[in-house]
C-alpha cells in the first residue's frame, strides 16, 4: 500500500524496544500466523498456563533504548521510505478507523500498543523471543513485532511480501485487540480447541477477516491510497502462506486437519475477502456455522 506524502503520522501509538533487553513475565499471548505462536490460543480458550510457549528468560525489567528511531517517522512520505515508519503508518490507520467504527456504534475505542523489538521482549505475557511471530498480548493490550517476521513471511512461508502483506500482519493483530475489547477471546465458541472447525481456529479467522475489514477502509482514514488490485492480491497471498495446511506441509510433509489453530489457506483467504468484500466487522462472525 502507498501512503499519501502529506498524512500525518503519529509515532507515540508505536514503542521502540529493538536492542533493548528483555526478561520474565507472566500471562499469555495470542498468535497471528508464525509457527512459534500457532497452539497460544489454544492456551487462551482453555485457560492453560502459556508458560511453555512463551521463551522464558532470567527475571529483569525491560531496558528501554535511550532514543527512538520512530521519532523521526512524521509523514506517509517517510512510511513510503522505511519499513518501521511503514508500521507507524499501519498503525495509525488501523486505529483510526477502529475508533470511528466504535464510535459509530456508541462505545470508546480503547487504543492499543505496537511494540517493535528484536530477538527478544518482555512483555505481560512473558519473555517471547523473534520465533514466535508477531503476536497481541491480552494483559498488556500490545502488538509486539519483529521486523524481521517480514522477511520470514517471504523466506519460510514463501510469501510474495510487499507492505500490504506487512499491513494484513498488523491489521490482524489488532483484530485480536478488537476481540479483547469486545470479550470475544474469553466466550468464543467452537466445536474443540483444535481443528479445521474449532475454537482457535474461528478466532483466528475473525481476526484475519476484521484485517479484510480495515483494508476496505484504509483509504479513508486518510493515511493510504486505494489499494490496487496487485496489492490486495499481496495481503492474500500472505494469508495463503501461514494457513495451518500450508505450514504443516512445509513442516511436516503431511497436513493433520485436527491439529489446525489457524485454519487453512483457503479458510484464511476466504474471511479476509469477507471482511475486504463487505467493510462490515457484523459480516465477521465466523463463530455460526460453517466456515
Amino acid at each position: 500500500m502507498t501512503f499519501k506524502p502529506g498524512a500525518d503520522l503519529d509515532p507515540g501509538q508505536v514503542s521502540d524496544r529493538r536492542g533493548s533487553g528483555y526478561g520474565g513475565g507472566r500471562g499469555l499471548a495470542v498468535g497471528g500466523g508464525g509457527i512459534g505462536l500457532v497452539i497460544a490460543i489454544v492456551y487462551l480458550l482453555l485457560g492453560g498456563d502459556p508458560s511453555a510457549l512463551i521463551n522464558q528468560a532470567p527475571a529483569g525489567g525491560v531496558v528501554e533504548p535511550e532514543s527512538s528511531a520512530l521519532a523521526s517517522c512524521k509523514t506517509g512520505a517517510d512510511a513510503n521510505a522505511r519499513p518501521d515508519c511503514r508500521i507507524v503508518g499501519f498503525v495509525n490507520s488501523i486505529q483510526a478507523y477502529w475508533t470511528d467504527e466504535f464510535k459509530a456504534g456508541s462505545s470508546a475505542y480503547q487504543p492499543a500498543q505496537t511494540v517493535l523489538y528484536s530477538n527478544g521482549v518482555d512483555t505481560a505475557c512473558g519473555a517471547a523471543s523473534s520465533a514466535v511471530g508477531p503476536f497481541y498480548c491480552p494483559p498488556d493490550q500490545t502488538v509486539y513485532i519483529d521486523l524481521g517476521f517480514f522477511e520470514d513471511l517471504q523466506s519460510r512461508f514463501g510469501a510474495e511480501g510487499g507492505p500490504l502483506a506487512e499491513a494484513y500482519v498488523v491489521a490482524h493483530e489488532y483484530g485480536h485487540h478488537i476481540q479483547d475489547l469486545e470479550g470475544i477471546l474469553d466466550t468464543s465458541g467452537g466445536s474443540g480447541a483444535t481443528g479445521a472447525a474449532s475454537k482457535s481456529v474461528r478466532t483466528e479467522l475473525q481476526a484475519d477477516c476484521y484485517a479484510g475489514v480495515w483494508v476496505n477502509h484504509a483509504a479513508s482514514t486518510g493515511f493510504l491510497e486505494q489499494p490496487t488490485p496487485d496489492q490486495i492480491g499481496q495481503a492474500l497471498d500472505a494469508a495463503a502462506a501461514v494457513g495451518d495446511d500450508r505450514i504443516q506441509t512445509k513442516t511436516q510433509g503431511q497436513v493433520n486437519p485436527e491439529s489446525w489453530t489457524h485454519g487453512s489457506s483457503a479458510q484464511r483467504q476466504h474471511w479476509f475477502s469477507v471482511g475486504l468484500d463487505t467493510g462490515s466487522p457484523g459480516k465477521c462472525d465466523t463463530f455460526s456455522g460453517a466456515i
